[in-house]
């Protein structure tokens, strides 16, 4: 457990209160539209930048790098240093990043901005920390349910916007829609969130940071480029086994120092540890709705499933998945306060099941494929507004950041690994159409019962999380 802190000035005393929360959500939502501005051009990015499909990939896996490698280390920097500081700190980057890869053509720099902008990930849990520090106990939980979905909310909303730019004008200029935003978010950080008198007293552990750094890339580096590399490959087995060494020694180092980058002995407690396993189930089961849903939507009415849409109506159907997250963050909240968060992550990880096995059945018309997404934006919006009261209610104040980003870090390896493993389903289903290979009917329903099982796994974790407690129910 981290020294006593300096304690919190509440925000409601202070006009910046009454904006906060509008702001962080903006901020969070700018960050998610910066991750998946690519989607609508990821096909064509081999032909855009010149390149093999093979290098050109490095520009999504630098972004996945960079973003869960900078959401714990943003989070206790914020908590040693300010957390608005480092919100500030994370927006700086994403619109440099967003320049540096708005002014090119060429794969080596345009890998450099992606990877700089994957850093401000990091904003977001440092935004569920000052929502903690600045806001009275009573607001805390629609606060942080609107902030925890804005990933998710972004990411939806972001993708038909992107899908516009991307057949109306030069690509380049989603990057310079994502700096854009990055400095409307700066500017509004500025005006309206003040600096949180929260710190948490100690030194920045370097050592650790590199270590946990050196971990994440040997684990999600395999993870991610497994399928171009071989599972079975030298390379990939390497990776791994270099991952669980490193992580190894790395967890003994932190559990030594006194200033750990990470608090071990905290995030081992049954509250936190079984809210971050069930994170990874809950980032597994979002991102395989949205790999599958474009595609079915896409592909040509030939296929005897496809159904044929533009880009820009796929886009607006996976704005249903954002919009189904928005409505629910109150509601989640409500809930939560009434019987706990337990019962609120419960309650989305029973919807993400139901959506995935009613997806199985319900694929043949675009009403099914918004509902599906419908369904499973309210399951990942309950989910995610449930996990920061679960963690907050097990942690000092001191280490809000960090481990608010340790549970988005278990997020991102979730969706990393849906990434891959759905990956490796769909190609290995294909069929031929003319001179293309094409994902089966059977390997997307198989994604979507793969999809239901993590959802189902996650309900089984949660299920052995401490009930509700006192400090919950104030």
């Amino acid at each position: 457990m981290a020294a006593s802190a300096i304690p919190a000035r509440p925000a409601a005393r202070t006009p910046a209160g009454r904006g906060l929360v509008p702001v962080l959500a903006f901020t969070g939502i700018a960050v998610a539209v910066m991750q998946t501005l690519l989607v609508p051009v990821v096909a064509d990015l081999p032909r855009l930048l010149d390149t093999t499909t093979s290098n050109a990939a490095w520009v999504i896996t630098a972004t996945l790098l960079s973003s869960a490698v900078a959401s714990p280390i943003m989070g206790r920097l914020g908590d040693l240093y300010g957390k608005r500081r480092f919100v500030l700190v994370s927006l700086v980057l994403m619109v440099l990043g967003s320049l540096v890869s708005g002014f090119t053509s060429d794969l080596v720099p345009m890998v450099v901005g992606r990877a700089v902008q994957g850093i401000a990930l990091g904003a977001i849990p440092l935004g569920i920390g000052i929502i903690r520090d600045e806001l009275p106990p009573e607001r805390h939980g629609s606060a942080m349910a609107l902030l925890s979905s804005s990933v998710g909310i972004g990411g939806a909303l972001g993708i038909p916007l992107a899908a516009l730019v991307a057949q109306n004008l030069d690509w380049h200029w989603l990057f310079f829609g994502a700096a854009a935003l990055g400095a409307l978010a700066m500017a509004a950080i500025l005006a309206i969130v003040p600096q949180s008198a929260q710190r948490t007293p100690g030194r920045f552990d370097v050592i650790g940071a590199l270590g946990l750094t050196l971990g994440l890339v040997a684990l999600l580096l395999p993870i991610s480029k497994g399928a171009d590399w071989g599972w079975g490959s030298a390379t990939t087995l390497g990776l791994f086994a270099a991952a669980v060494v490193i992580f190894l020694l790395w967890g003994l180092f932190e559990l030594r120092v006194k200033d750990p980058l990470l608090d071990l002995r905290t995030a081992s407690r049954r509250q936190v540890l079984l809210t971050n396993l069930a994170a990874v189930t809950v980032g597994f089961a979002f991102f395989a709705v949205t790999l599958v849903l474009p595609q079915l939507l896409q592909l040509p009415e030939s296929t005897g499933y496809g159904l044929g849409m533009s880009m820009v109506v796929t886009g607006v159907c996976a704005a249903s998945m954002g919009l189904a997250m928005m409505t629910v963050a109150p509601l989640a909240a409500r809930l939560s306060a009434a019987r706990g968060p337990k019962i609120s992550l419960m309650t989305g990880l029973v919807l993400l099941a139901v959506a995935y096995l009613t997806g199985t059945a319900l694929l043949g018309a675009v009403w099914q494929i918004v509902l599906v997404a419908v369904l499973a934006g309210s399951g990942v919006g309950i989910a995610y507004s449930a996990m920061p009261p679960l963690i907050f209610g097990a942690v000092d104040p001191s280490e809000s950041g960090a481990a608010n980003g340790l549970n988005t870090l278990m997020r991102s390896i979730g969706t990393s690994t849906s990434s891959a493993v759905v990956g490796v389903v769909l190609a290995s289903t294909t069929q031929r159409m003319g001179s293309a290979a094409v994902p089966t009917l059977d390997g997307f329903r198989t994604s979507f019962l793969i999809a239901a099982g993590a959802a189902l796994l996650g309900l089984v974790i949660a299920a052995f999380l401490p009930g509700r407690t006192r400090r919950d129910a104030r």
